[in-house]
């Protein structure tokens, strides 16, 4: 069997994610006051006691679904005794979770993890206008044509393919109005649903260059190692471990698109039959099965869930 770790995005979150593990793992709950300490923010309590508004600021969103995948490789490596390199082949992440996989991975220090990701989500707020921008699931079309719809209705105002997700589920963003355009030509062209997302900001558009200018200054005071195991990019679909190529391709991700349907095949294509999920949600798992089906997947998120994959 070859694994992949792999680390949720956004849209994974929700109050009270993480609680349990910090209840019954001493491992865990240093995790999280770490990450509090780190931010000077009682992050933690806003995952678990706060207000779901407030949760999916995406400047919290950010470092807290971070702060639950690394909270679960914690108790895995620490009840098995093993590190990631024993357990898995490669690490990958959706958007964020790319920072999850490279913490997991040792190339980033659990601390400088969180801070980044603050930063991001931060710069990505910052870069465009609340209600300036938004972001559209496109469901039922191969991303191609969506790639061309996005190019047709572009003019003045911009929309883009931002996440290549699945077999059929395409999500745009860009201007307001050039993604309600998108949905209308979807629609139009056989799309099965093309929904508005209730999102912050236009991400992983061009519109998002003043956060990878950002994030391009930050990045290179971060001291980063080579990963453990080999990373698969979001926006090459392709492995990496040299960190300075790591940086550069964390930059482009901001405005680049998330290629994850073709991620997940390149990981096959490598001999991965095995997609182990550890965080919030099983939103990649879900994911993989729609993108091949021959794929085995495991979701990491509760105590029993934990106990059952270390058991096998």
């Amino acid at each position: 069997m070859t694994v992949t770790f792999t680390c949720p995005g956004q849209g994974s979150q929700y109050i009270g994610m993480g609680k349990e593990l910090a209840e019954t793992y001493a491992e865990a709950k240093e995790v999280f006051q770490e990450v509090d300490e780190t931010l000077s923010q009682k992050l933690s309590d806003l995952m678990w006691n706060g207000d779901e508004r407030d949760l999916n600021l995406t400047e919290n969103t950010q470092p807290a679904l971070m702060a639950v995948s690394m909270a679960v490789y914690r108790v895995i490596t620490k009840q098995s005794g093993k590190t990631l390199s024993d357990m898995a082949s490669f690490a990958a992440g959706h958007s964020l979770g790319e920072y999850s996989a490279l913490a997991m991975a040792g190339s980033l220090s659990l601390s400088d993890t969180a801070k980044l990701l603050k930063l991001r989500g931060q710069a990505m707020q910052r870069a465009v206008p609340v209600g300036v921008g938004s972001m559209a699931a496109i469901l039922g079309l191969s991303f191609e044509d969506v790639q061309k719809i996005a190019i047709e209705v572009s003019g003045a105002e911009s929309c883009e393919a931002a996440n290549d997700n699945s077999v059929g589920q395409v999500v745009v963003s860009g201007h307001r109005g050039a993604v309600t355009a998108a949905i209308a030509l979807a629609t139009e062209r056989g799309a099965k649903r093309a929904l508005e997302l209730s999102v912050s900001a236009p991400f992983h558009s061009k519109l998002m260059a003043p956060a990878a200018e950002e994030m391009k200054v930050a990045l290179a005071e971060v001291k980063m190692l080579p990963p453990s195991v080999p990373l698969i990019a979001n926006v090459t679909a392709g492995e990496v471990s040299d960190p300075e190529e790591i940086k550069k391709l964390l930059v482009a991700q901001v405005t680049g698109t998330v290629r994850w349907r073709e991620s997940v095949l390149e990981m096959k294509a490598k001999g991965v039959d095995h997609l182990v999920e550890l965080g919030a949600g099983k939103v990649l798992s879900g994911l993989a099965r729609r993108i091949d089906k021959d794929l085995q997947t495991t979701s990491i998120e509760t105590p029993e869930q934990i106990d059952a994959y270390l058991n096998k």
